[in-house]
């Protein structure tokens, strides 16, 4: 009786297997890949390197403290000027830009993702992301011949009935070109950013967890609130670090809508403050090299803003690991 048993085909001797043709592929894309995460280090070293040398230059001649003194004036004679009104109008503006547009833009996409019917969500989903191209200076316009003049009724009610909390107190007359105008104005440009964000990621929620839920007699808002919150809160985190970003570096929109002053005022109401952003691009063409050196000074504190930002935003989303779906 044959044997069934299988015969292994050995090549003859002194000739090899074939090599893989895809191993050259894979050399090359490993190399490129490589290649392009280098680059990316050594931009950021160089303009890291280029803005501490020129910052280096303008502290090491500045007669105030660079980090607390309320004025600047880098053309003066001896020199003065700091960051503190800066960094409190860049800080202030963009948390109310966030604490605005953070929980609407969740709440879109939550509506686009689990509630709206396919055809409508599909429609505000569009719309959404238009509203991420339209440029900075078309919503610069926006708010300063629309969202300037009437945010002043508004002011005059946050004023009336929450002028005891001392930050909604109007204590100066003038209209509202203000960091609490700017943090709407802000809110309004993140907005689609965030959305765009957090509802890709809830639409990556297995489909499985939000069915056991339902087969367990759970409402829509319970499956919500137990599988699709949980399950994107480390993309709506970095939904939210995307916003912030571009809230913090925001020029054009800022320098049309607001009232520049060198004065730090809790009362977010008033007129005036300033930001980094908006301090570089209003007193860049017409300073001197010596005043260039100071703006790229505070362009500094913005970068390094920027980074710690995003370095807070990996530290909570690698501490919360087990509710970013890697496990999923």
């Amino acid at each position: 009786m044959a044997s069934t048993t299988p015969q292994i085909q050995t090549p003859p001797a002194g000739r090899s297997r074939p090599r893989s043709t895809g191993r050259a592929g894979d050399r090359i894309f490993l190399g490129l890949s490589r290649g392009s995460g280098i680059l990316l280090l050594v931009i950021m070293a160089s303009i890291a390197v280029f803005l501490g040398y020129r910052a280096a230059v303008a502290i090491s001649e500045d007669e105030g403290n660079f980090l607390t003194t309320f004025d600047w004036n880098p053309a003066g004679d001896p020199p003065v000027f700091g960051i503190a009104v800066l960094l409190f109008g860049t800080v202030v503006s963009s948390v109310i830009a966030m604490v605005i547009a953070v929980p609407v833009a969740v709440g879109i996409a939550l509506f686009i993702s689990h509630y709206a019917p396919r055809k409508l969500a599909g429609v505000i989903a569009y719309v959404i992301d238009l509203l991420a191209a339209v440029p900075s200076i078309v919503y610069g316009i926006w708010g300063a011949l629309v969202l300037v003049p009437y945010l002043e009724g508004l002011n005059l009610w946050l004023d009336q009935f929450f002028g005891w909390t001392y930050v909604f107190e109007k204590t100066e007359i003038g209209v509202a070109r203000s960091l609490f105008t700017v943090g709407i104005l802000l809110a309004v440009m993140i907005l689609p950013i965030v959305t765009s964000v957090s509802r890709e990621v809830f639409l990556q929620v297995p489909r499985m967890n939000e069915e056991a839920a339902l087969a367990l007699g759970a409402t829509r808002w319970e499956v919500i609130r137990l599988s699709v919150l949980p399950f994107g809160r480390s993309g709506v985190i970095s939904a939210s670090m995307l916003g912030l970003g571009r809230a913090l570096g925001e020029t054009m929109a800022v320098a049309t809508v607001l009232s520049p002053s060198f004065l730090v005022s809790l009362h977010v109401l008033n007129p005036g403050g300033g930001t980094f952003a908006q301090n570089i691009a209003a007193k860049f063409g017409e300073a001197d090299a010596f005043g260039r050196d100071a703006l790229i000074a505070s362009g500094l504190v913005l970068f390094v803003l920027t980074l710690l930002v995003n370095g807070a935003a990996r530290l909570i989303i690698a501490r919360r690991k087990e509710y970013s779906g890697a496990n999923a």
